[in-house]
């Protein structure tokens, strides 16, 4: 598996356990019986926290890499 291939991997299988994690604790939150609307609410909540922690890791991962588009020359030496 190519390294582009694996990041990409690990960021899909981290954003699914993010989004399961956060859906299950605010059906645990939230008080029942559940009406549709709160599923929309749990839903949606849910995506949010997932995009936010998947901007955040790109952003981190991205900002490692300082040399994206070029690389420096080496000084010459004696």
């Amino acid at each position: 598996m190519s390294p582009v291939a694996a990041r990409v991997a690990i960021l899909t299988v981290s954003a699914l356990i993010v989004f399961g994690v956060v859906g299950a604790t605010l059906l645990q939150v939230l008080p029942g019986p559940h009406q549709p609307a709160d599923f929309l609410v749990i839903g949606t909540l849910a995506t949010l926290v997932t995009l936010a922690a998947l901007f955040v890791a790109i952003i981190a991962g991205w900002l490692k890499m300082r040399n994206i588009f070029y690389k420096r020359r080496q000084k010459p030496g004696p």
